[in-house]
């Protein structure tokens, strides 16, 4: 079956974008400049040679009309003026004075755009009133609706550009607090338990060599992953001759390595699955990870005396949702992850669940921390397979 290709009508861009307009204008002056060459002149020769001055310095200026087009517009007006007062041809610098009036509402200078047009239908009306037979009230009419409609394309065009911008750097700006949110969970998480262990091994340095050496190493596979993740998010970032991750995208696959690296901080976690497992959209699973891996890592940090954590998944017929359940007791910590603050800043107040709030809320869900039903604190969530 035959590919249907559509073919658009592409306008000239960067520097093509000024050199075209400006050597269209003076291939039209040279075409019409060169009747006085052909056939008898209807004018003097200073006249003549006055008026293709004036078509190269207006066919020059519009080369830089982009970078000033108020200034290049009133010069283009003023220098087209002189032309049509003086000449007896009446050459085609018209369209100079539409394409500069054009450059200067598409570059967002409605009012100066809407002041020149002003002065041209001003003129031209005061030379139909001073005796020009070449025109007339009509000519003006339709002359103002051209300069009118010049004005409202260019407007048209400037406000297009401003929100493709504005969009460009709203992505951009989307995409900085996801990379952001995502460092936050991968290196809070790792450092949590890494700090954890490293208290743990030097608790026990002392009375138990062996206990210690078996911190270190879990230390060591800490830190490990906590680089692997960090190089895995950081991916998005790497340059085109760089190689790919080659680990799998964090996802509820990966909760074993959860629970494996919560076991050395002395954490008893349980997983507890309700219903068929299915295979989640990728969002779902990322930000489902994300939210028991912060969970976990407030209760290493936060959670006094706590000694088993609960994972429970509830895969339903429209939405996954999850707890995460510990038993520690409800200390001023807890009372403040409760109120929105998360595993980082050393008192301060982090944004660990405000976080996660936000990555369910980003997919439709919704997410909330407090005490638990049994004591301890909970983290529930709910999120949508559609969104």
């Amino acid at each position: 079956m035959a590919r249907e290709t559509t073919h658009r009508l592409r306008l000239p861009d960067g520097r093509a974008a000024d050199v075209v307009p400006a050597c269209g204008v003076l291939l039209l002056g040279a075409v019409w400049g060169s009747a006085p060459l052909i056939r008898e002149p209807a004018e003097p020769w200073a006249v003549t040679v006055l008026g293709w001055l004036l078509t190269g310095a207006v066919c020059g200026a519009l080369y830089v009309r982009r970078r000033y087009p108020v200034a290049v517009g009133a010069f283009v007006l003023a220098a087209t003026a002189l032309y049509y007062v003086t000449s007896t041809y009446d050459g085609p610098l018209v369209v100079a004075v539409i394409i500069a009036l054009y450059s200067v509402a598409a570059e967002g200078r409605l009012q100066a755009a809407l002041a020149l047009a002003a002065v041209v239908v001003i003129g031209v009306g005061i030379g139909a009133l001073a005796g020009n037979n070449d025109i007339n009230s009509v000519a003006v009419f339709m002359l103002t609706g051209w300069l009118v409609a010049v004005v409202a394309l260019g407007t048209m065009r400037h406000r297009r550009f401003a929100y493709a911008e504005e969009a460009a750097r709203r992505r951009a700006t989307e995409e900085r607090l996801r990379i952001a949110r995502e460092l936050h969970d991968v290196i809070g998480h790792r450092i949590s338990l890494i700090n954890v262990q490293a208290g743990a091994s030097l608790h026990r340095l002392a009375k138990h060599p062996g206990e210690a050496e078996e911190a270190l190493a879990a230390i060591k596979e800490s830190s490990r992953e906590a680089l692997r993740e960090l190089r895995a998010t950081l991916g998005v970032m790497r340059q085109v001759d760089e190689a790919a991750p080659t680990q799998p995208a964090p996802g509820l696959a990966r909760l074993d390595e959860l629970v494996a690296s919560a076991k050395p901080t002395g954490l008893d976690v349980r997983v507890h699955s309700r219903g068929p497992a299915r295979h989640l959209p990728a969002a779902v699973d990322l930000a489902a990870f994300r939210i028991v891996q912060e969970a976990l890592t407030n209760v290493t940090r936060h959670a006094a005396g706590a000694t088993s954590v609960d994972v429970r998944l509830d895969f339903g017929e429209r939405e996954l949702a999850l707890a995460v359940e510990d038993d520690g007791k409800v200390t001023g910590a807890l009372d403040r992850r409760a109120a929105g603050h998360g595993s980082t800043g050393g008192g301060t107040g982090g944004s660990g669940i405000a976080g996660m709030r936000e990555r369910a809320a980003m997919l439709g869900g919704e997410l909330a921390a407090g005490p638990g039903p049994n004591g301890g604190f909970a983290v529930t969530a709910r999120i949508p397979y559609a969104n």
